[in-house]
């Protein structure tokens, strides 16, 4: 249940750059439109905030973290892209 809950959470972040133009949807920028550079720094971010309550899900589950090298952290920031796909497709390359 705590993954599909992780995993659904991840969907949701990794969509919210590409959804409003202000910046972490707080700050108002000075053009009306959010360049491609913001949304990318955005989807950073959320991919750190998400990992960091995956890190505290699993400490509280199983009571410990285990310890992950590179490769876990380029696979999750893949998949973290993947997840991203509809916004950028609604923001960036549909024709409205």
């Amino acid at each position: 249940m705590t993954q599909t809950i992780i995993l659904l959470l991840a969907f949701i972040a990794a969509n919210l750059p590409w959804l409003s133009n202000k910046l972490l949807y707080a700050v108002s920028l000075k053009s009306n439109v959010k360049s491609l550079a913001w949304c990318l720094l955005e989807l950073i971010v959320f991919y750190f905030i998400v990992g960091a309550i995956g890190i505290y899900a699993e400490y509280i589950t199983l009571g410990q973290v285990s310890t992950q090298g590179w490769e876990f952290y380029i696979v999750t920031f893949s998949l973290f892209l993947v997840l991203a796909f509809p916004g950028f497709i609604y923001r960036v390359l549909w024709k409205k």
